[in-house]
């Protein structure tokens, strides 16, 4: 049996929004640039109330091996996409090293 061995590198994409929604984005994604995620619902509980969105994982899949920074551009340009899609104002962004808040909220990008 083979095996092959890569670094792990991971990178999460944490949106709320509709899960059937996000995996049809994420499928039509993976069939343009060749890619492959994870995809998990979410409940996110709030001082107030609660939301359900997604959790789109990103994996350096040591089949096809590549570097963080590229892994993570990955990750931003569908995660832009899912913020569309998915009719939200902003999302997160997580790696081992990192976490990134996106937001196209206006009272944000005053």
């Amino acid at each position: 049996m083979k095996t092959v061995e890569s670094l792990s590198w991971y990178v999460n994409i944490w949106i709320a929004g509709d899960y059937a929604q996000a995996v049809q984005t994420c499928r039509a994604w993976s069939m343009e640039v060749g890619g492959c995620v994870a995809v998990t619902p979410a409940a996110y509980v709030y001082t107030g109330g609660t939301e359900d969105g997604v959790l789109v994982r990103f994996l350096n899949y040591p089949r096809f091996p590549k570097p963080l920074g590229e892994i993570l551009e990955q990750a931003k340009s569908l995660a832009e996409r899912l913020r569309i899609s998915l009719c939200q104002w902003s999302y997160t962004i997580e790696t081992p090293e990192r976490t990134l808040w996106f937001s196209n909220r206006p009272e944000d990008n005053k």
